[in-house]
């Protein structure tokens, strides 16, 4: 329900909130004061409300330009992390959607361009026609003002034969528009969820334009095309007063409207929003490659099938939590790539160790590399929040979906651990986990780690204490005939486990409702690592099969985000 998000999300919704309402207020406040100022007043004679549509996107766009590298400072927010370890764990775990803000912002910045851009377009065109306007009108008379004097133009076309595309490529607000505006396009176009999944190092190096667009922004606004009237002449010539003698005024001029006003550009001050991210960006980089020089010893190397890669490390000083990732570089690769993985070790183990999969050019490399020598591995981590929720709940259901499942072998590993030496911060007596996944391919590491689970909880007598059950989301005709063939032997046919896998997808009613009966007085954790569609059905269901009495089963939903 709505209330119960605002619980578990007021820090990211006041975020949110403030935010907008600081666009909203930038917006509104500079668009008022362009449109209405009377330093811009001659300005606006030339261009009309274009102008304040230019000058209030500009704004909002120097002050997303400063937000959006903040998120992406991965070792500042664990710095946070740390410094707020004493707050509220949903406050640490607002910090995990630093991405989710990254994009948010990215896309405003890329609407705010759209609009700033439009409106300049506008601004071009009628600096055109007033430059090339012989009737007399008051914006005609501006556009003639520079060859009274050096200091007196307005309008930066002085020659009829002007385009917009000349100035697109001639000016240095034209070019560098034009070169921020490409290299934003390519960023976001380049890191849609497809590309990133598919085409990794595509979506990394496209990134890296992020340098020509902060260079372009600081130079953007230096040669001051924009200009309004300056303080002295407004002085002297106020002009809600003297604007109507501009356009008559004859030769033998002597009140006091007869000088001609004087203009001055607005300063470029787009530095001054985004210099202390660049700083902080600097150091956050400097930061991680004195952490990459730090030796990591590769201990362990396992081929496992369907091409996945288990690494298990060593590396100095390296404390991890459950639901934690790293990124890891290989120089042998590629030196400037750096690549997310979810730990699958638990804190309890003296290693820690990752599974790659082969899902792109930069893993196919390292597996293929791997096979033949044990290449230098740099480590930056670990990073995210602790998923020390799921031993917080005496009863626990994991709902693990494809790829998904990774950070449920340290989970799962973790409390088989914190269970046998009987620790006190598990409230843990009983886990239904559930996996989802689309061909038995994947399944294979996997169900190395539940067989060796099943086999030391049945050698301790606690063989019921994790109920899992595999679903075979995508299957064909072969399978199911090997299935049926040996539908009455003691172990499943695809994983080898004493579990089933069952064919198709859960239903979650009968699944929730199996859980309550079992557990008619307990407070349940439903954890999710999947995707969003996902989500809202198991919400659904915690929602239903949650009792009104408080002595009785309660549901409670908690989405992971790795």
């Amino acid at each position: 329900t709505m209330g119960n998000w605002l619980v578990n999300h007021w820090f990211s919704a006041a975020v949110l909130a403030a935010w907008l309402g600081i666009n909203i207020f930038l917006f509104t406040y500079y668009f008022l004061f362009f449109d209405r100022d009377e330093r811009y007043f001659y300005t606006r004679a030339i261009l009309g409300s274009a102008l304040a549509w230019a000058r209030a996107s500009a704004k909002c766009l120097n002050f997303n330009s400063m937000l959006i590298l903040l998120p992406v400072c991965r070792n500042l927010l664990s710095f946070l992390r740390g410094t707020c370890s004493c707050c509220r764990r949903t406050l640490r775990k607002q910090l995990d959607h630093n991405l989710a803000f990254h994009k948010l912002v990215a896309y405003a910045l890329a609407l705010l361009t759209a609009v700033h851009t439009i409106a300049h377009l506008f601004n071009l065109e009628r600096y055109n026609q007033s430059q090339q306007a012989t009737d007399g009108s008051l914006p005609a008379v501006l556009s003639k003002m520079h060859l009274q004097g050096s200091n007196e133009w307005l309008n930066p076309i002085h020659s009829n034969q002007t385009t917009v595309e000349y100035v697109a490529f001639t000016t240095i607000p034209g070019l560098t528009g034009v070169i921020i505006t490409l290299a934003l396009i390519l960023m976001v176009t380049s890191s849609t969820e497809f590309i990133r999944r598919n085409y990794f190092e595509l979506f990394w190096y496209t990134h890296h334009l992020f340098l020509v667009y902060f260079a372009g922004l600081v130079i953007h606004g230096i040669a001051g095309l924009v200009r309004g009237q300056t303080e002295q002449s407004m002085a002297e010539v106020p002009p809600h007063h003297c604007a109507e003698y501009l356009t008559r005024r004859g030769q033998n001029c002597t009140h006091d409207c007869c000088k001609d006003p004087e203009f001055g550009s607005i300063p470029a001050e787009s530095w001054k929003w985004v210099l202390a991210p660049i700083i902080l960006y600097v150091f956050e980089r400097i930061l991680r490659v004195w952490r990459a020089q730090q030796k990591v010893v590769v201990t362990k190397v396992v081929m496992h099938p369907a091409r996945v890669l288990e690494l298990q490390m060593l590396k100095k000083g390296f404390c991890m939590e459950v639901g934690q990732y790293i990124f890891v570089n290989c120089p042998a690769i590629s030196p400037l790539e750096w690549h997310p993985f979810t730990l699958t070790s638990a804190p309890e183990e003296d290693f820690f160790s990752i599974h790659i999969r082969a899902a792109g050019d930069w893993t196919e490399r390292l597996i293929d590399t791997f096979q033949l020598e044990i290449p230098r591995i740099e480590v930056d981590g670990p990073f995210g929040t602790a998923s020390e929720d799921v031993f917080q709940y005496e009863v626990a259901m994991l709902v693990g979906a494809g790829i998904g499942v990774t950070p449920f072998a340290s989970i799962l590993k973790s409390i088989w651990y914190k269970f046998q030496q009987a620790d006190q911060t598990l409230k843990t007596k009983k886990i239904y986990f559930y996996w989802l996944c689309r061909d038995t391919g994947a399944f294979a590491w996997f169900n190395d780690l539940l067989a060796s689970l099943e086999q030391k909880m049945a050698e301790s007598g606690k063989a019921d204490f994790l109920t899992y059950r595999l679903f075979l989301t995508g299957w064909d005709t072969s399978i199911a005939n090997n299935v049926a063939l040996h539908f009455d032997t003691a172990t499943d046919t695809v994983t080898g486990l004493r579990h089933k896998t069952i064919f198709g997808r859960p239903m979650w009613n009968m699944e929730f409702a199996a859980v309550a009966a079992a557990h008619p007085r307990s407070v349940v954790g439903v954890f999710l690592c999947g995707p969003e569609a996902l989500a809202k059905s198991l919400q659904k269901s915690c929602h239903q099969h949650s009792s009104l009495d408080p002595r009785k089963v309660k549901f409670y939903f908690n989405k992971e985000n790795f």
